[in-house]
Order: C-alpha cells, then sequence, then structure tokens
C-alpha cells in the first residue's frame, strides 16, 4: 500500500496571495444570499409565494417585491461564479507550483469533501436550501473546462441558459395545458357532466399539488419545524433526498454551473481583481440593472397580475435565467466600483473577513437560524412576518462582520476553511497566527482611481 504524499511547496493559499476585491466581493454576496435564504429558514412554503398564510400584503409585499427584483437568484448566480472562480485559481496556483498529477488529486478531494460538507450541512444543520452538495457535483465538472479560453466559456455559460430557458417553457407548456383540462372539468362539473378519465385525473393531480401549499399543510409543516432536533431531521430528510437527486439534473446545470464558467471567464478578463477602468464597470452597471430588472419587474407583474397563481409562477420561469443574469452583471460591476472607490475603507476590511471565512459563516447561518427558528431553540419558525425576517439577517450581518475580522488577527483561517484545506491536503496547516499583526485583507490587489 503505498501512502501519497503532498509536495511541501502545496500549502494552502496565504493572505498575503489573495485577492482583496474577490474577498470583498464574497462577503457582500454572504451576506446577500441571506435576504432570500431566511425565508426558506423562517417561512413555510413561503420562499417564492409571499400569499401563503396572508403574507402578500403591506410591509411584506414589499419585501417580496424589493427582494425578487434584486437578489432573488442572483446572490446565488453571484455565490456560483465565486465559486468557480475559486476553484479555478486554486487548481491553478496547484499546477505553476509543480503539482502535476498531484493537482487533480488535491482539487477533485476537496470537492469531495466540499460534498461531504454539503451533506452535514443540509441534513443535520436543517438546511433544506443547502448548496455546497450542489456546487460539489458542478465542480466535478468545472475542472474540465479550465483550459477554456473566455470567449468559449461565456458562449457555453449562455448556451446552457438557453437549454434552462427551453425546459422552463416545456414545463410551462405542460402545465398550461394540465390547467386547461383542469377547468375544462371544472365546467363539465357545474353543467353536471360525467368527467372523462383524462379530465378526472388532471382535475385531481392540480388539487394534490395544490394542496401541498394549503392553510392545513402549512399549518403542519410549522407544527413538525417547532419540534425537537431529531424531529426535525427526519421530517426535513426526504425534502431534502428530494432536492438532491432532482436538482442536479434539473436545475444544476444552468443554474450552477452556468456560472462558474462565466465567473472564470470574467476572472481570465481581468474583471474580477478591480484593475480595470471604472467605465468598464460603470458598462456593466448601466446594462445590466436595465435589462435584469426590467426582466424581474416583467416576471413579478405576472405573478402579481394573477394573484399568485401556480401558473403564474410556472410562466415567470421562462426568463429566470436572463433576468437573474443581468441583475448579476450589474451587481458585480458595483461591487468592483465599491472596491476601487477609496471610501469605506473599515467595511471592505469586515466585509473582507466576512468573504475569507464564508464557508464558516455560510454554515453559521444554519447553526444561527436553527437555534432561533426551530425547537432545538426559541421555535419562532412561521412566527415572524416576511418583513421582520429582515431583522434577524441584519444582526447576523452585524455579529459576523464584527467577529470575523477580529477572528483573522488571531487566527489564519476560519474553522471550516482550516478543516477543508487540511482534509484536501492531508496535512494541517498552521492554524492560529504568532502575532496578530496580520491585515483581513492581506495584500490588496485592487487599483483605487
Amino acid at each position: 500500500m503505498t501512502v501519497q504524499v503532498v509536495p511541501s511547496s502545496l500549502k494552502p493559499i496565504q493572505a498575503t496571495d489573495r485577492i482583496a476585491s474577490l474577498d470583498i466581493m464574497r462577503g457582500i454576496v454572504l451576506c446577500g444570499i441571506l435576504i432570500m435564504n431566511i425565508n426558506g429558514f423562517g417561512l413555510a412554503f413561503g420562499y417564492n409565494n409571499p400569499s401563503i398564510l396572508g403574507g402578500d400584503k403591506g410591509l411584506n409585499l414589499y419585501t417580496w417585491m424589493a427582494t425578487n427584483l434584486l437578489f432573488e437568484g442572483t446572490m446565488r448566480a453571484l455565490f456560483s461564479l465565486l465559486f468557480g472562480v475559486g476553484m479555478f485559481i486554486f487548481l491553478d496556483r496547484i499546477v505553476k507550483k509543480g503539482a502535476g498529477i498531484n493537482a487533480a488529486d488535491i482539487y477533485f478531494r476537496r470537492i469531495t469533501w466540499l460534498l461531504v460538507f454539503g451533506l452535514i450541512h443540509g441534513y443535520l444543520l436543517l438546511w433544506v436550501g443547502e448548496i455546497l452538495y450542489n456546487y460539489a457535483l458542478m465542480g466535478f465538472l468545472v475542472y474540465s473546462f479550465r483550459q477554456m479560453v473566455p470567449k468559449k466559456l461565456i458562449i457555453t455559460g449562455l448556451l446552457l441558459f438557453c437549454i434552462g430557458t427551453g425546459w422552463n417553457y416545456y414545463e410551462y407548456q405542460k402545465d398550461k395545458e394540465w390547467f386547461s383540462k383542469v377547468q375544462q372539468a371544472e365546467v363539465s362539473i357545474a353543467s353536471s357532466q360525467e368527467l372523462t378519465n383524462e379530465l378526472k385525473s388532471a382535475k385531481d393531480s392540480w388539487e394534490k399539488r395544490e394542496a401541498k401549499n394549503s392553510p392545513e399543510a402549512t399549518e403542519k409543516f410549522i407544527e413538525e419545524m417547532q419540534k425537537g432536533y431529531f424531529s426535525v431531521v427526519k421530517h426535513l430528510g426526504p425534502i431534502m433526498y428530494d432536492f438532491n437527486v432532482t436538482d442536479p439534473y434539473r436545475g444544476d446545470l444552468w443554474d450552477v454551473l452556468s456560472m462558474m464558467l462565466i465567473g472564470i471567464a470574467l476572472f481570465k478578463w481581468g474583471l474580477l481583481s478591480g484593475e480595470k477602468p471604472a467605465s468598464k464597470y460603470w458598462l456593466m452597471v448601466g446594462i445590466g440593472y436595465p435589462i435584469g430588472i426590467a426582466i424581474n419587474y416583467y416576471e413579478m407583474q405576472l405573478i402579481l397580475d394573477a394573484e399568485f397563481s401556480t401558473l403564474s409562477f410556472s410562466q415567470s420561469n421562462i426568463t429566470y435565467y436572463w433576468g437573474r443574469f443581468f441583475v448579476a452583471m450589474a451587481h458585480v460591476g458595483l461591487i468592483m466600483l465599491f472596491c476601487k472607490s477609496p471610501l469605506f475603507a473599515w467595511l471592505k476590511t469586515s466585509l473582507a473577513a466576512v468573504g475569507k471565512m464564508a464557508l464558516t459563516n455560510y454554515m453559521m447561518h444554519s447553526v444561527i437560524c436553527m437555534f432561533i427558528f426551530t425547537g432545538v431553540g426559541f421555535g419562532l419558525f412561521g412566527q415572524l412576518e416576511r418583513f421582520e425576517l429582515l431583522y434577524v439577517v441584519f444582526s447576523i450581518w452585524i455579529v459576523q462582520l464584527i467577529v470575523s475580522p477580529i477572528w483573522l488577527r488571531y487566527y489564519h483561517f476560519g474553522p471550516m476553511e482550516w478543516v477543508w484545506r487540511s482534509l484536501s491536503y492531508r496535512q494541517k496547516p498552521p492554524f492560529r497566527k504568532e502575532n496578530n499583526s496580520g491585515h483581513p485583507l492581506g495584500r490588496m490587489k485592487v487599483i483605487h482611481d
């Protein structure tokens, strides 16, 4: 039996080698994604549909509208983009250090452990919206695209968007036909006509689908989430399993992999290091927001006009990938302008620290929310309004923006980052700093105008 020894030159990235703009962006996106995830942590079936349990009025409705225009899908898109960039940098760095075949070993070991973390995060930390598992699966595919030129990466990403759009359109047409049969069945019932087997089957299956979000089902879900830890694990396990089985082939290729490839292209073009002229980033903002928000507004208006019907959500999905893409690109431009600005240095330092500890902070979202919302702690699941959940979001932001830079004064990595690196390299990197003079930003690779 042979034991693989990783060359001593292949060590985890040091603070001085980091690209500050990416850390700042990662910190911003990590904060932003909680704006959407909090709805899954605290509401029953209410991530997308605010009408469940009457959450479609007043501040709740305005909160849903604002988040759907600017954050729905876009934070996940940026998270995917950054993950693709991170894995590309990781692999490129160890290859340039002469790792040879060891580079692939370390890369795939790193991805495999991320998959394990994702399973632990979803099933044991009780977050059904967990994404690490999906990123790991798509990360296995990213390896084969790493040497493509940026133009081909962009084309591949856009092609994946087109396939996803086509699939969403196909599903909408099926739903439309399905709903038409349901209407025919209702007309037949109203006129006392006997239903055909086809119409009866369509009506029964549609009612079964609608019953999943009924007030009774919602109350039952809330009750289950307010129980003890093992009861919640048992309750969420089948839901998590369904996500793990269906998401990789139904959505991840055009939702996750597409943005990973586009992220690598943007990095190769130098757009994510903040070194390009401000005019390029303003162009991203000027094109991305008008187009993206217009698409998102169109989708939102479809849903509002149809009073949150199931069919309206299905129809709005047709253009989903394009709205999120353009808004996400505008977000990238705005974040890079923020990085280039000499203002708010203290905020950049804190955000960079949050970004450097992204894995730890992401999983801490789940730990904190588990104690706030489930029966493990305060059992507030289903008890807060949609807009009130933002108070929890802001509180978690404040804690992580304060704690992260303090932690990095004394430690090289966040706890989960250290564990991940140790498992990837099969050697333990230094954890505690010998002195606390290190700056959370590391070497600043952004250029101020």
